[in-house]
């Protein structure tokens, strides 16, 4: 399930292509992206740490993001706020491990159907840029819970 975090950092970034290249602060962001300014604030420098967004101090600071919008999948940005797309840590490409209760990934039940979802999760949502989600007209998609 993608997480609170997850959808206010989209958000932001979908606001952040759509003013195109337009340097925006934290509080516009936070408005335009219906979330908390203090906790958005912290989204914004895990994504500025992990190169998404350019941030800049000072009166006239804030947002951009660190390259062009058709180059930043939905993917991309959750794996970085809520880690690996997989359902379970033996499907994962990013971040595998065996799981703890399993006792041998050839014979698991389990495994193919998770891998499965994993490779159709990753499909769509490596195929989908900010710059996909900011030309959508109907871009409350992720304002309802």
């Amino acid at each position: 399930m993608l997480s609170q975090k997850a959808r206010y950092g989209l958000r932001a970034l979908v606001e952040l292509a759509r003013a195109e290249g337009v340097q925006l602060t934290s509080g516009e962001l936070a408005l335009r992206a219906d979330a908390p300014r203090k906790f958005l604030e912290a989204i914004l420098l895990e994504l500025a740490r992990n190169r998404v967004v350019v941030s800049r101090r000072g009166k006239f600071g804030g947002y951009t993001l660190a390259r062009p919008a058709p180059d930043i999948t939905f993917a991309e940005i959750i794996r970085i706020i809520d880690g690996p797309l997989a359902l379970a840590p033996c499907v994962s490409r990013t971040a595998f491990r065996k799981c703890d209760d399993c006792p041998d990934l050839a014979t698991c039940s389990l495994r193919e159907a998770l891998l499965r979802a994993r490779d159709a999760t990753a499909d769509v949502l490596e195929g989908y840029s900010l710059s996909d989600a900011a030309a959508c007209e109907g871009a409350e998609v992720f304002k309802t819970a």
